[in-house]
């Protein structure tokens, strides 16, 4: 087993500005975590910087404890899945897996068992005397974690494993991983993905990274937690926007009055005021503030105090789920979820509601504005 310890983390090129930045980060023994961003961002960098790919040009990196810093890649106990399957076309299936045994010169019936073990595992047995170009695309990433696997590391690192195959590989082979983790108990998982489901559905814990200036002036981790925790609890724009896909709602407006409990905005464009159950003691009457609701939450009835009215632009029928896109004041739309069978038609005007404990507020500098420490005593 080893843990993975960044203390403030810095990569950059030429003595340029470090597209790394300030990163600490502690990922404990069999967590599985996951790094997630936009293009750009550097996760791909950063687990590159794990497996000793690229070197840490500031700050300190720990694998179980011992500093790796300036160990060779084949001596830091991980074993990396890339996004290409890089298999030997002319090797069949067993001698692909069991290539990094040979060369450190296992013995024979120690290599045997270890890959046959390792094709048990992820039902490659009838597919041992193949080559790769007789197998499907998920067959092949299959390989290349068998590969991983036998060498039986501390840290298994995985780039972007499965963008290669299609929807449904993808699904099937996403199962596989969850299912190899839960198996290997005494492995951590490192795992890049662009991909919010499998961030998603896979992991212990969320890394999203940010991209562009924002970078030099924040640093490169914008949240770090639990899925559920980045989705219903964000620190910032940034992150609500982009953790859920569709993305959530952003209404722009005013603080019209601000609470220990609860914060009343304005909105820009409508004049319409909506509540938002949020610590608003640090707020101005008049200050600038961005609401925002995921699409579940929309409610398409009133509730007291809380509603807009808004005309359907756009249907999007998607057989179990409907999404519906609403005429919004300033130029974007504005977008609720409703059941699949929901009987309306383009062109109606719905008056959406919503639960003031479902929305969020943030600060013209992005920030999350936090919840109430505890419940308002008049609820």
């Amino acid at each position: 087993m080893a843990s993975i310890t960044l203390n403030a983390v810095q990569k950059s090129y030429g003595g340029a500005t470090a597209v790394i930045r300030n990163v600490d980060l502690d990922i404990g023994e069999h967590e599985f975590c996951v790094f997630l961003g936009p293009s750009g961002c550097g996760k791909s960098t950063l687990l590159r910087m794990i497996a000793g790919l690229e070197d840490v040009t500031g700050g300190e990196l720990r694998i179980g404890g011992k500093l790796m810093n300036d160990v060779a890649p084949a001596d830091r106990g991980v074993a990396m899945v890339f996004q290409s399957y890089a298999l030997f076309p002319h090797m069949t299936v067993y001698d692909n897996i069991g290539f990094g045994l040979k060369l450190a010169k296992t013995p024979k019936d120690e290599l045997d068992r270890r890959v046959r073990e390792a094709a048990r595992v992820l039902q490659l047995d009838e597919l041992l005397e193949r080559k790769p170009g007789q197998l499907s695309g998920g067959q092949r990433q299959r390989v290349a974690i068998g590969r991983a696997i036998v060498r039986r590391p501390g840290v298994f690192l995985f780039d972007e494993p499965l963008s290669n195959l299609d929807a449904t590989l993808r699904g099937q082979t996403r199962i596989e991983i969850a299912r190899l983790h839960k198996q290997f108990a005494d492995a951590s998982v490192v795992y890049v993905t662009h991909d919010q489901v499998e961030a998603m559905t896979l992991a212990d814990k969320i890394v999203l990274l940010r991209a562009g200036p924002d970078v030099q002036r924040l640093g490169s981790i914008a949240q770090v937690g639990s899925p559920l925790e980045l989705y219903h609890r964000p620190n910032s724009r940034f992150v609500a926007g982009f953790i859920g896909s569709p993305q959530m709602n952003f209404l722009p407006g005013k603080v019209s009055s601000a609470g220990a409990y609860m914060v009343r905005v304005t909105l820009d464009h409508t004049g319409e005021t909506l509540s938002v159950a949020a610590d608003g003691r640090t707020l101005r009457d008049g200050e600038a503030v961005c609401v925002g609701i995921r699409p579940e939450h929309l409610l398409l009835s009133a509730q007291p105090g809380n509603a807009m009215t808004r005309r359907v632009m756009l249907i999007e029928r998607l057989g179990e789920q409907t999404y519906l896109h609403f005429e919004q004041p300033g130029g974007e739309s504005l977008l609720a979820k409703a059941p699949g069978n929901v009987a309306i038609e383009a062109g109606a005007e719905l008056t959406l509601g919503m639960l003031a404990q479902h929305c969020h507020l943030f600060r013209e500098d992005g920030n999350a504005v936090p919840a109430p420490i505890q419940s308002s005593p008049q609820e």
